[in-house]
């Protein structure tokens, strides 16, 4: 059997999907063959499903670095509920609990091992695991491992030597937001292509998010974000508002709570059980906004997000995409918006400067130590530290300039359990500062680099064009000509161009509005637009939109211009958007009269883009629409059955000693079964995000639900 069937039926048994999401086939076969991988894919792209499904072809343990921990264990428990044996190493585990996994996996009981970076800072670490049979070493986030990218972190540095000691193994590097200068860097610091390895294969999936409107909004002060604020809320409902600091989180969150607004706090500040406690909940739909600051967003899932709001300007375009790109992942219209004042960038220019610091402030510090270690250890935070170093401006600057010293020899610091201070000492013997292995023209180079970020960043905020190809443009992608009409510049720009529209443009929304007819208000913006242009994702198919005859009728025109037709439509009436965490399409009367040609109305038609070539998805989208296969019979949204299915389970979750509840069935696959209601075992197969496995688990108490409470 050759890999490419075996890596369907694994998709299908295990994950519950009869498709790959856009990118995710050509890496999952480059992986299988043996080859050394570097995937660049957006947030929601569908990244972990590219080395957890190679996992089970490939013979051996596929390692995972995860910077993750707070998430490992729903990322463990989520794989073993597919029927994949997998388990994860961090400092969560006592010493017992980590000699006993790694027996285990040594035995072979497990397929998939995550493992937090920090834990390649010990020697015997790595030698304890060498002998494991690594198959595959996949470096998530591995963004992380350039100093050039968005949020570098030391520990990443290790790896390339832990690579080396585990016998050179296959190595996947995976992350959501990089440029085409971090790709480089990424693949410089993992060695991929040196000595005997080929040249890694390289993929790079469309940064373009088509159901996202970007916009700034110039404010005037703390009073006008919060009211901005507000106002999403009222409109949108969920999302997260994003602050630089944990003083703004509470201020925002005090305010959306004097608002009686359902929402969480979430910073680093707040103890971890707090922090568990505040995801969970908001996971698991408890409450509609997360307030949080950066620390809250690596491995956020969440479908149904309809905003994010950033309440300070981010510190790069990177950190921005990746941080908005959690909405909408569901695939239906979003909003993300910046609330801008030019008096927060100094917040910014705050956090390079502690995190880079001169070749001044850490000679001042190194004389500072000598002096304070003179007599030997000292128990000190670094508050105390930075008040006994003249030079430097701020804390947060002395800790990133100690852990230089530390990683340089010239001192050692232990953590002090259930304190927050370090004992610090001189190792022996003490190195002078013109010995000491830092490269000051590398770290001036990252300062002015981390500078020129913030500025991209303000560039985008002071744009008066297309946003999203401006951010496009910055991952190094051509965009379409053309505005996207998704941003508020192009709605901006286009208010004057209300016209009724020409003979070939009315067979356009002909088409468009029969599309929607023929989708019988089942489905959201994003869908629809998925099927008119011929997609060929598993959304699509699964949910039989491919079968639709207007599958594919404006495949030619690309997806930028069918999100702009749409969004004309709604706005000159002739479609109708429901209300609720998954708004869908309707037609409304005046829309139908307009697909009948009975009359015709003046809209914002979109810009058409000149097209280079049709793909081959094009072409077979119009092979397919010319057998105009029938459309399916599917029964309208069941409301009563998905909340009896939400409560059922609710209580299934607590009786699995408080399972994720998304770990049961996701809300988008509840919604999908009180669509279609299957009334046998075999019909639970057709629905998206149930294999055989949980067929076999949870298969008889749905079906029982259904016969209840279906009409």
């Amino acid at each position: 059997m050759s890999h490419g069937t075996d890596i369907h039926q694994l998709l299908n048994r295990h994950f519950g999907f009869r498709e790959f999401l856009e990118g995710q086939e050509a890496v999952v076969q480059a992986i299988v063959r043996g080859e050394d991988t570097v995937v660049i894919m957006p947030t929601g792209g569908g990244k972990s499903l590219c080395y957890q499904l190679p996992a089970m072809v490939l013979e051996g343990i596929t390692l995972v670095v995860s910077p993750l921990i707070a998430l490992m264990k729903d990322q463990v428990d989520s794989l073993v509920e597919k029927k994949i044996p997998a388990t994860f190493i961090n400092s969560t585990l006592t010493s017992a609990e980590m000699t006993d996994r790694i027996a285990r996996l040594a035995q072979g009981e497990f397929r998939i091992l995550y493992v937090a970076p920090e834990r390649f800072k010990s020697e015997r670490f790595v030698r304890i695991i060498e002998p494991l049979s690594i198959a595959l070493f996949a470096v998530d986030e591995a963004h992380c491992i350039s100093q050039w990218g968005h949020d570098f972190r030391p520990d990443y540095l290790r790896l390339k030597w832990a690579i080396k000691n585990l016998g050179q193994p296959q190595v996947a590097a995976l992350t959501a937001t990089a440029t085409p200068e971090v790709r480089e860097d990424i693949i410089v610091q993992l060695e991929l292509g040196k000595g005997r390895r080929r040249p890694p294969q390289v993929f790079v999936t469309g940064f373009a998010r088509h159901n996202l409107t970007l916009g700034v909004t110039m404010v005037q002060g703390q009073e006008h974000k919060l009211d901005r604020i507000g106002e999403f809320v009222r409109q949108l409902r969920t999302g997260i508002v994003y602050c630089a600091t944990r003083k703004n989180v509470e201020r925002v969150y005090g305010n959306l709570q004097k608002r009686r607004i359902s929402c969480m706090a979430y910073h680093a500040g707040l103890k971890e059980e707090q922090r568990s406690k505040a995801q969970e909940k908001f996971m698991e739909g408890q409450c509609a906004v997360a307030v949080a600051t950066n620390a809250f967003g690596m491995g956020i899932d969440r479908a149904d997000l309809r905003f994010v709001l950033h309440y300070d300007i981010p510190g790069s375009i990177e950190a921005y995409y990746q941080e908005a790109g959690r909405a909408g992942r569901d695939g239906e219209p979003s909003r993300c918006e910046v609330l801008f004042n030019y008096a927060d960038v100094r917040t910014q220019e705050f956090f390079i400067e502690g995190a880079n610091p001169t070749r001044a402030v850490i000679s001042g510090l190194y004389e500072s130590l000598l002096r304070l270690c003179r007599n030997g250890p000292v128990e000190m935070s670094i508050a105390e530290i930075a008040e006994e170093t003249p030079v430097a401006e701020n804390d947060m600057v002395v800790g990133t300039a100690l852990s230089l010293l530390a990683r340089a020899g010239f001192i050692q610091r232990d953590y002090r359990q259930g304190s927050r201070t370090y004992t610090t000492r001189l190792v022996e013997p003490v190195k002078s500062f013109s010995d000491l292995p830092i490269d000051y023209e590398r770290l001036e180079a990252k300062r002015e680099r981390d500078f020129g970020k913030l500025r991209r960043m303000i560039d985008y905020a002071d744009h008066r064009g297309c946003r999203h190809h401006f951010i496009l443009r910055y991952f190094g992608e051509t965009p379409a000509e053309g505005n996207c009409a998704i941003c508020d510049n192009c709605l901006a720009h286009r208010g004057s161009g209300v016209r009724l529209p020409n003979e070939e443009e009315t067979v356009i929304i002909q088409k468009a509005l029969s599309c929607v007819a023929r989708a019988n208000g089942r489905f959201g913006r994003g869908r629809i637009a998925q099927a008119l242009v011929g997609s060929r994702s598993k959304e699509v198919v699964d949910a039989g939109l491919d079968q639709l005859s207007t599958y594919g009728l404006l495949a030619d025109l690309g997806p930028d211009y069918v999100w702009g037709l749409l969004e004309a439509l709604i706005r000159a009436g002739c479609l109708d958007v429901s209300a609720g965490s998954y708004p869908t399409l309707s037609l409304t009367e005046l829309g139908g009269q307009v697909m009948r040609r009975k009359t015709s109305v003046a809209l914002l038609m979109p810009e058409q883009a000149a097209q280079k070539s049709t793909s081959r998805r094009t072409k077979a989208g119009k092979k397919e629409r010319r057998q105009e296969m029938a459309e399916p019979s599917g029964e309208a949204y069941d409301e009563s059955v998905f909340e009896a299915l939400k409560e059922w389970r609710r209580t299934k979750s607590s009786a699995m000693n408080n399972l994720p509840a998304y770990l049961i069935y996701s809300d988008r696959t509840l919604e999908e079964i009180a669509r279609r209601l299957p009334r046998h075992p075999e019909d639970l197969l057709e629905i998206r995000g149930i294999g055989p496995a949980k067929a076999r688990q949870f298969g008889a108490e749905t079906l029982a639900v259904i016969r209840r409470f279906a009409g």
